[in-house]
C-alpha cells in the first residue's frame, strides 16, 4: 500500500463509523482535552490527521483559539460539515492536505492526533506526527498523547483453535492444523480474553512523543523470560498498547488497549505459533521478538517471534520460574532477607 492508497483506504466512511464508535477512543481524547482545558484555553492546535474533525471539535470546546485541522483524504470535506454543524468554523480551519505538504502561518502550542495503527504501529501516522512536530511545535509544546508503550505476553487463542474438534459431529482437527499454519505467517487481529494472558506482560517498546526520531522507530528486538501465571495452552504472543496523555492537575488519562480493559477497535495482536506447548505454572517461557519496517512499506512493520530454549538463555536475577536456578537464587535472597531482618 503506497501513499495513495493508504490515504484513499480512509475516504472508506465504514472505517471512521468504527472509529468513532470506539467510546474509550473518543472518551479517553475528550477526557485528556478537558482535563488540559487550562493549557488549551487560547492556544494553537494542529490535528494531524483530522479524520471527520472530532479531536478538532474537542480542542475547540476546551477553549483554544485556533485548530489547524490537516487531513489528506477527501474525508476532510466531511470535517468541514461537522465543524460547521458544531458552529466551529470561525475557530477551526480544515487544511485538505497531507502534514508534510502542509504549510501553516504559524508554529502552534499543541499537536493533537490520533495516529496509532494496529499494534500501535502498523499502518500508524507516527513518521508523520514526528514530522509535524518538528516543523509545527513551538518549544515546550504539548503532545497529545505523549508517550505510548507496546505490551507483550504469551496467550491462548481458544476462539482461533479450540473448537475444531465437533462440527456438527464431524472432526476437523486436521482443518484447524492447516488454518493454525496458515496463521502463523502473519499477525492476527482478534479480542483476546484477559484469562488467556498466561504471564505477566513484558515492555517491548516505549516512546516518548516528544523526543522519539524517526530513525528510533525503525526496528527493535528484545528477548524476554515470561513466567507462566497459570497453566495452559501456549498459542502465541499478544501484543497490545497504551497511550499517555499530559496532565497537569489531574491524573494522567491513559487508552489502553489491554485485554483487560474495555475492547477498541484496535482489539489485540495476536502472533501465532506454527504448534502449541502446554505449560504448567511457573513454567518460564523464552521467546524473542523482532519488529522491523517493511523496506516496500514503511507504514508496515514485519514481525518476527523466535521460540527459544528456557534453559539456554540467561534469566533475570528475580526470575520466579520453577527452574532450579531460579529456584535457589530466591531461597539466597529469602535468607539474606531474614538475616538482614534480624540483626
Amino acid at each position: 500500500m503506497d501513499s495513495s492508497d493508504y490515504f484513499e483506504s480512509y475516504q472508506d466512511l465504514s472505517i471512521h463509523q468504527i472509529m468513532l464508535r470506539d467510546a474509550p477512543r473518543n472518551k479517553a481524547y475528550k477526557q485528556a482535552i478537558f482535563d488540559n482545558a487550562d493549557q488549551i484555553l487560547g492556544r494553537r492546535v494542529l490535528d494531524v490527521g483530522a479524520g471527520t474533525g472530532i479531536l478538532s471539535v474537542f480542542c475547540a470546546q476546551a477553549g483554544a483559539a485556533k485548530v489547524y485541522a490537516v487531513e489528506a483524504s477527501n474525508v476532510s470535506k466531511i470535517a468541514r460539515e461537522v465543524i460547521k454543524e458544531n458552529g466551529f468554523d470561525k475557530v477551526i480551519e480544515v487544511i485538505n492536505s497531507r502534514i508534510e505538504d502542509t504549510v501553516l502561518p504559524e508554529k502552534v502550542d499543541i499537536i493533537v492526533s490520533e495516529w496509532m495503527g494496529f499494534y500501535l504501529l502498523h499502518e500508524g501516522m507516527l513518521d508523520s506526527v514526528i514530522f509535524a512536530r518538528d516543523k509545527f511545535l513551538k518549544p515546550g509544546g504539548l503532545m497529545f498523547p505523549e508517550s505510548a508503550t507496546i505490551y507483550s505476553a504469551p496467550c491462548c487463542v481458544p476462539s482461533m483453535f479450540d473448537s475444531w474438534g465437533n462440527i456438527e459431529g464431524v472432526s476437523m482437527k486436521s482443518f484447524s492444523e492447516k488454518l493454525r499454519t496458515e496463521a502463523s505467517h502473519k499477525p492476527s487481529t482478534v479480542s483476546v480474553a484477559k484469562e488467556h494472558i498466561l504471564a505477566d506482560p513484558e515492555v517491548l517498546l516505549w516512546i516518548d512523543l516528544r523526543e522519539v526520531t524517526q530513525k528510533e522507530v525503525d526496528g527493535f528486538k528484545v528477548q524476554h523470560i515470561a513466567v507462566a501465571t497459570k497453566a495452559g495452552k501456549y498459542q502465541g504472543i499478544c501484543l497490545w498498547f497504551t497511550c499517555t496523555f499530559p496532565s497537569f492537575v489531574t491524573e494522567p488519562v491513559t487508552l489502553s488497549t489491554a485485554p483487560e480493559d474495555p475492547e477498541t477497535h484496535w482489539k489485540q495482536t495476536t502472533i501465532v505459533l506454527p504448534t502449541e506447548i502446554q505449560v504448567e505454572q511457573k513454567a518460564p517461557i523464552a521467546y524473542e521478538l523482532s519488529l522491523a519496517r517493511a523496506q516496500e512499506n514503511p507504514r508496515r512493520y514485519n514481525i518476527e517471534v523466535t521460540m527459544l530454549d528456557p534453559a539456554e538463555v540467561e534469566h533475570p536475577e528475580y526470575c520466579a520460574c520453577h527452574m532450579t536456578k531460579c529456584i535457589l537464587v530466591w531461597a539466597m535472597l529469602e535468607k539474606y532477607e531474614k538475616e538482614s531482618m534480624g540483626k
